[in-house]
């Protein structure tokens, strides 16, 4: 038998698998890490986004990976409701979704058995904000990492908490800030 081809197999093969392996990895993660829109693309997104949303502020904009799909864009209301807009990429609105009414959205329910039962009862922060909360939140947030872009704002469920506050800053920074029914901030962690 040729122990020497043996060998060469036992670390050729390995070897292969871990080049195939860190390939799609590093694959993978350039695909996701660069989710965000940025600069004149993120403009141009925008835009129709908030066109088809019948006005609004973009809270969030970023690439999609699903099929016919190309961008999608949370775009926030004068009355504070949030819509969904998912836009092919000739930027042709593939659909739109409501974004404001958590009571509807079934996988927000809490939920004992985890089965999703329509019956069930709604968590705390399934509760809409009113525009003075969501002000009042985005300003204390804001305040507490030095400015910035809220992207979003939901009650709390969380004993002792009322708001989550989600901010990004100029340099893509993003920062999940608590704050209690006061506005005052509880804590405050980068989000890696």
């Amino acid at each position: 038998m040729n122990t020497t081809k043996l060998r060469s197999k036992r670390v050729i093969v390995p070897t292969i698998a871990a080049v195939a392996a860190l390939g799609i990895g590093g694959v993978v993660w350039a695909s996701t890490a660069n989710a965000d829109l940025e600069g004149s693309e993120r403009d141009r997104v925008s835009s129709a986004a908030v066109d088809a949303a019948g006005g609004g502020t973009v809270v969030d904009a970023e690439a999609s990976d699903d099929r016919g799909e190309a961008y999608e864009v949370e775009v926030r209301k004068a009355d504070g409701s949030e819509v969904d807009v998912t836009l092919d990429k000739d930027l042709n609105v593939v659909k739109e979704s409501d974004n404001g009414d958590d009571l509807n959205d079934v996988n927000d329910r809490d939920d004992a058995d985890d089965q999703g039962d329509v019956n069930d009862t709604p968590d705390a922060d399934d509760r809409a904000l009113s525009a003075s909360e969501r002000a009042s939140a985005e300003k204390a947030a804001t305040t507490a990492v030095g400015g910035g872009t809220v992207i979003d704002v939901d009650a709390s469920d969380d004993r002792g908490e009322a708001y989550e506050v989600e901010v990004r800053k100029a340099d893509n920074t993003e920062w999940n800030v608590e704050l209690d029914a006061d506005f005052k901030v509880l804590s405050k962690q980068l989000d890696n």
